[in-house]
Protein backbone atom coordinates (compact mmCIF):
# COMPACT_ATOMS: atom_id res chain seq x y z
CA UNK A 1 0.00 0.00 0.00
CA UNK A 2 1.57 3.05 -1.06
CA UNK A 3 0.60 6.53 0.63
CA UNK A 4 0.88 9.97 0.09
CA UNK A 5 3.51 11.65 2.65
CA UNK A 6 3.90 15.49 3.80
CA UNK A 7 6.97 15.54 1.93
CA UNK A 8 5.07 15.42 -1.58
CA UNK A 9 2.26 17.85 -0.69
CA UNK A 10 4.50 20.37 1.66
CA UNK A 11 5.52 23.64 0.78
CA UNK A 12 9.42 23.50 1.10
CA UNK A 13 10.04 27.48 0.60
CA UNK A 14 8.66 28.66 3.79
CA UNK A 15 8.29 32.29 4.64
CA UNK A 16 10.27 32.79 8.12
CA UNK A 17 10.82 35.59 10.77
CA UNK A 18 13.35 35.94 13.67
CA UNK A 19 12.07 36.30 17.64
CA UNK A 20 12.90 39.87 17.39
CA UNK A 21 11.04 40.41 13.88
CA UNK A 22 8.66 43.34 14.61
CA UNK A 23 5.08 43.96 14.21
CA UNK A 24 5.30 45.84 10.79
CA UNK A 25 8.06 43.20 9.94
CA UNK A 26 6.15 40.39 10.45
CA UNK A 27 3.11 42.58 8.04
CA UNK A 28 5.20 42.94 5.73
CA UNK A 29 6.57 39.55 4.86
CA UNK A 30 3.04 38.24 5.09
CA UNK A 31 2.13 41.32 2.30
CA UNK A 32 4.90 40.38 -0.07
CA UNK A 33 4.81 36.53 0.10
CA UNK A 34 1.04 36.64 0.15
CA UNK A 35 0.95 34.31 2.55
CA UNK A 36 -1.46 33.62 5.79
CA UNK A 37 1.82 32.84 8.29
CA UNK A 38 4.81 32.48 9.03
CA UNK A 39 7.22 30.97 11.06
CA UNK A 40 9.25 31.83 14.11
CA UNK A 41 12.46 30.40 14.01
CA UNK A 42 16.06 30.58 15.62
CA UNK A 43 19.44 31.14 14.51
CA UNK A 44 19.83 27.40 13.33
CA UNK A 45 16.91 26.90 11.96
CA UNK A 46 14.31 25.73 14.58
CA UNK A 47 11.23 26.63 14.22
CA UNK A 48 9.96 28.43 17.85
CA UNK A 49 6.52 28.98 16.53
CA UNK A 50 4.24 30.38 13.90
CA UNK A 51 1.96 33.61 13.75
CA UNK A 52 -0.79 34.20 11.17
CA UNK A 53 -3.44 36.55 10.50
CA UNK A 54 -5.33 35.78 12.95
CA UNK A 55 -2.31 36.49 15.87
CA UNK A 56 -2.34 40.48 14.68
CA UNK A 57 -5.98 41.10 14.64
CA UNK A 58 -5.86 41.29 17.86
CA UNK A 59 -3.93 44.57 17.57
CA UNK A 60 -6.21 46.26 14.96
CA UNK A 61 -8.66 45.42 17.64
CA UNK A 62 -7.21 47.33 20.08
CA UNK A 63 -7.53 50.35 17.71
CA UNK A 64 -9.85 53.60 18.46
CA UNK A 65 -12.69 54.43 21.20
CA UNK A 66 -15.34 52.59 19.20
CA UNK A 67 -13.93 48.84 20.47
CA UNK A 68 -14.01 49.88 23.97
CA UNK A 69 -17.89 49.24 23.44
CA UNK A 70 -17.53 45.68 22.79
CA UNK A 71 -16.87 42.58 25.39
CA UNK A 72 -13.90 42.42 26.71
CA UNK A 73 -10.81 40.50 25.38
CA UNK A 74 -9.88 37.03 26.42
CA UNK A 75 -6.77 37.67 27.88
CA UNK A 76 -4.55 36.02 25.42
CA UNK A 77 -6.26 38.71 23.22
CA UNK A 78 -5.17 41.42 25.31
CA UNK A 79 -1.22 39.58 25.17
CA UNK A 80 -1.12 39.73 21.63
CA UNK A 81 -2.51 43.22 21.48
CA UNK A 82 0.32 44.56 23.44
CA UNK A 83 3.15 42.05 21.81
CA UNK A 84 5.67 44.17 19.61
CA UNK A 85 8.25 41.58 18.36
CA UNK A 86 7.71 37.82 16.77
CA UNK A 87 8.28 36.11 20.42
CA UNK A 88 5.37 38.10 21.87
CA UNK A 89 3.40 37.77 18.89
CA UNK A 90 3.50 33.99 17.71
CA UNK A 91 1.40 31.16 18.69
CA UNK A 92 4.23 28.48 20.49
CA UNK A 93 5.22 25.85 21.08
CA UNK A 94 5.32 25.31 17.26
CA UNK A 95 3.13 22.25 15.72
CA UNK A 96 5.16 20.16 13.94
CA UNK A 97 5.06 17.41 11.64
CA UNK A 98 7.67 15.06 9.57
CA UNK A 99 8.19 14.99 6.11
CA UNK A 100 7.40 11.26 6.00
CA UNK A 101 4.22 11.21 7.81
CA UNK A 102 1.16 9.99 6.00
CA UNK A 103 -1.89 12.26 5.04
CA UNK A 104 -3.76 10.73 8.16
CA UNK A 105 -1.16 11.26 10.42
CA UNK A 106 -0.60 14.76 9.82
CA UNK A 107 -4.43 15.40 9.65
CA UNK A 108 -5.00 14.32 12.79
CA UNK A 109 -2.64 15.97 14.80
CA UNK A 110 -3.85 19.09 12.97
CA UNK A 111 -7.31 18.11 14.45
CA UNK A 112 -6.46 17.59 17.97
CA UNK A 113 -4.45 20.55 17.86
CA UNK A 114 -6.99 22.32 16.14
CA UNK A 115 -4.20 24.03 14.01
CA UNK A 116 -4.64 24.91 10.22
CA UNK A 117 -1.03 23.98 9.01
CA UNK A 118 1.77 23.01 10.57
CA UNK A 119 5.58 22.96 10.41
CA UNK A 120 7.40 20.14 8.81
CA UNK A 121 10.97 19.06 10.36
CA UNK A 122 13.46 16.98 10.05
CA UNK A 123 15.85 14.60 12.50
CA UNK A 124 17.54 17.58 13.65
CA UNK A 125 14.12 19.58 14.19
CA UNK A 126 15.45 22.16 11.55
CA UNK A 127 12.49 23.69 9.58
CA UNK A 128 12.26 22.37 5.72
CA UNK A 129 8.31 23.05 4.74
CA UNK A 130 5.23 23.79 5.94
CA UNK A 131 1.83 21.98 5.16
CA UNK A 132 -1.90 23.48 5.16
CA UNK A 133 -5.25 21.81 5.30
CA UNK A 134 -5.39 22.81 1.59
CA UNK A 135 -2.49 20.94 1.02
CA UNK A 136 -3.59 17.74 2.59
CA UNK A 137 -7.34 18.13 0.74
CA UNK A 138 -5.17 17.92 -2.57
CA UNK A 139 -5.01 13.67 -2.24
CA UNK A 140 -9.14 13.50 -3.22
CA UNK A 141 -8.18 15.53 -6.19
CA UNK A 142 -6.89 12.24 -7.73
CA UNK A 143 -8.74 11.10 -10.88
CA UNK A 144 -10.73 8.56 -10.36
CA UNK A 145 -8.92 6.08 -13.11
CA UNK A 146 -5.95 6.19 -10.54
CA UNK A 147 -7.80 5.09 -7.27
CA UNK A 148 -9.21 2.17 -9.43
CA UNK A 149 -5.93 1.40 -10.53
CA UNK A 150 -4.27 1.73 -6.94
CA UNK A 151 -7.45 -0.32 -5.39
CA UNK A 152 -7.03 -3.20 -8.04
CA UNK A 153 -3.06 -3.61 -8.17
CA UNK A 154 -1.96 -2.54 -4.73
CA UNK A 155 -5.54 -3.75 -2.54
CA UNK A 156 -6.66 -7.03 -4.50
CA UNK A 157 -3.78 -8.02 -6.12
CA UNK A 158 -0.42 -7.61 -4.29
CA UNK A 159 -1.74 -7.28 -0.83
CA UNK A 160 -4.88 -9.55 -0.53
CA UNK A 161 -3.36 -11.72 -3.27
CA UNK A 162 -7.30 -11.93 -4.46
CA UNK A 163 -8.23 -12.81 -8.20
CA UNK A 164 -8.83 -9.25 -9.50
CA UNK A 165 -11.41 -10.85 -12.01
CA UNK A 166 -13.29 -12.02 -8.77
CA UNK A 167 -13.98 -8.32 -7.48
CA UNK A 168 -15.18 -5.37 -9.75
CA UNK A 169 -14.44 -1.93 -8.84
CA UNK A 170 -16.05 1.28 -9.88
CA UNK A 171 -14.82 4.56 -8.51
CA UNK A 172 -17.59 7.49 -9.48
CA UNK A 173 -16.49 10.60 -8.14
CA UNK A 174 -13.49 8.98 -5.51
CA UNK A 175 -16.62 7.00 -4.43
CA UNK A 176 -15.56 3.35 -4.36
CA UNK A 177 -18.29 0.15 -5.20
CA UNK A 178 -16.99 -3.25 -4.93
CA UNK A 179 -18.80 -6.43 -6.33
CA UNK A 180 -18.29 -9.58 -7.06
CA UNK A 181 -17.06 -12.51 -4.44
CA UNK A 182 -14.56 -13.24 -1.99
CA UNK A 183 -13.76 -16.93 -0.55
CA UNK A 184 -14.16 -16.00 2.76
CA UNK A 185 -17.02 -14.34 4.92
CA UNK A 186 -13.97 -12.58 6.81
CA UNK A 187 -12.19 -10.93 4.07
CA UNK A 188 -14.98 -8.56 3.50
CA UNK A 189 -14.73 -5.58 6.48
CA UNK A 190 -10.95 -5.99 5.54
CA UNK A 191 -11.49 -5.66 1.49
CA UNK A 192 -13.74 -2.80 2.36
CA UNK A 193 -10.80 -1.45 5.47
CA UNK A 194 -8.21 -1.65 3.03
CA UNK A 195 -10.09 0.41 0.06
CA UNK A 196 -10.92 3.59 1.99
CA UNK A 197 -7.57 3.72 3.04
CA UNK A 198 -6.19 4.16 -0.65
CA UNK A 199 -5.87 8.11 -0.88
CA UNK A 200 -8.50 9.75 -2.48
CA UNK A 201 -11.12 7.69 -1.81
CA UNK A 202 -14.27 9.55 -0.64
CA UNK A 203 -15.88 6.15 0.61
CA UNK A 204 -17.07 2.60 -0.32
CA UNK A 205 -19.77 0.57 -0.61
CA UNK A 206 -19.65 -3.03 -0.87
CA UNK A 207 -21.76 -5.63 -2.30
CA UNK A 208 -19.61 -8.37 -1.88
CA UNK A 209 -20.68 -12.20 -1.36
CA UNK A 210 -18.52 -15.20 -0.30
CA UNK A 211 -18.27 -18.90 -0.35
CA UNK A 212 -17.18 -19.47 3.00
CA UNK A 213 -18.55 -18.24 6.08
CA UNK A 214 -15.65 -18.83 8.48
CA UNK A 215 -17.26 -16.22 11.25
CA UNK A 216 -20.37 -18.57 11.78
CA UNK A 217 -19.26 -19.07 15.78
CA UNK A 218 -22.28 -21.35 15.67
CA UNK A 219 -20.77 -24.39 13.64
Amino acid sequence: MRHRDVSRLMTREVVTVPRNATFKDIVRALREHEVSAVAVTDAAGHPLGVISEGDLLPKSADQGDWFRSLPRPEPWESDKAAGTTAEELMSAPAICARPDWTVAEAARLMESQRVKRLLVVDDADVLVGIVTRGDLLRIFLRDDDSIRGEIIADVLDRTLHLDPAAVSVEVVDGQVTLRGAVRFRSLVPVVERLCRTVDGVVRVTQQLAWETDDMDTGR
